[in-house]
């Protein structure tokens, strides 16, 4: 992808995803993630209906007028965005592919993050970490990491969830707000998300297409692993062929809910035909 094909990509993405965060998710988000508490403002003249209990009694007693404490919340956040780019996220039979879906995702995300003043991180993972992008604050620190979502290359098609999770633990040494967004088709990270999730606020964002919950009906078909590389013929009129990959399917999506549950995280699945924008809103409003 060329330099003007890549700002153009971009561009494109902020006008949309901006768009959504200013006008939908700004207010959802803030309501969603709290702050760390409430930290001493100003004092001002007592108002007809304030709280007695905020009275400033030594600035009462200075002026022989009530003042009252104002409090604000102590709102600086960060957010970690950990976004999986192995070879199964190049898949998807409607109109975008995983990888695009939680692009914008992601983005929304940010977007969300910057008008609140937060700051934001990047981690790309496959099997290992591929890139670390530490928070900061400030558009362009966002435009920088679509731009990383858009055209990054890893160097390895695999997955490994739980590397990248302990990583997370090693760079982030304060509470952060988490979202982690692959297909989830892994394991072996149900323990490590454990210890994750009880420092930090976790959500998982699993995006998927429908034509992976189940195999059709197509005779024999020459199909290739996506992470592997491994190609083999496939007789996809067998009921039993057809039976096991739906089974092998469901248990990896039932990993995913019960380990997020286990957690304590939040969950959200997506599909690529559906509205995230749906998806994210109902979430945010049943957390706020």
């Amino acid at each position: 992808m060329d330099t003007k094909e890549l700002l153009k990509k971009v561009r494109k993405i902020e006008i949309k995803t901006r768009r959504l965060s200013d006008h939908i998710f700004g207010g959802e988000y803030h309501s969603t993630f709290k702050g760390r508490g409430m930290t001493f403002s100003e004092v001002r003249q007592y108002q007809f209906g304030d709280d007695v209990r905020s009275i400033d009694w030594n600035v009462t007693a200075r002026y022989n007028e009530p003042f009252v404490k104002v409090f604000e919340e102590e709102r600086e956040l960060t957010m970690m965005l950990m976004v999986d780019v192995s070879g199964s996220e190049l898949f998807g039979t409607s109109n975008q592919f995983k990888k695009e879906i939680i692009t914008e995702i992601s983005a929304t995300l940010a977007f969300s993050a910057l008008q609140n003043n937060d700051k934001v991180g990047l981690i790309l993972f496959s099997d290992e970490v591929e890139l670390f992008i530490p928070p900061k604050k400030g558009k362009s620190h966002v435009l920088r990491i679509i731009r990383e979502l858009l055209e990054f290359q890893p160097k390895s098609n695999k997955t490994n969830i739980a590397e990248a999770l302990k990583f997370l633990t090693n760079v982030m040494k304060k509470k952060a707000i988490v979202f982690v967004l692959s297909d989830f088709m892994a394991d072996d990270y149900d323990n490590t998300l454990r210890i994750v999730g009880n420092k930090h606020d976790v959500t998982g964002i699993r995006v998927f297409d429908k034509r992976e919950e189940n195999i059709p009906n197509l005779g024999m078909v020459q199909m290739q692993d996506a992470e592997t590389g491994e190609v083999q013929l496939v007789n996809t009129q067998s009921k039993q062929v057809r039976s096991a990959y739906g089974k092998h399917y469901m248990e990896k999506v039932a990993y995913f809910t019960n380990s997020f549950k286990k957690s304590g995280s939040g969950a959200i699945n997506c599909r690529t035909d559906e509205s995230y924008v749906r998806k994210l809103l109902g979430y945010f409003k049943r957390r706020g």
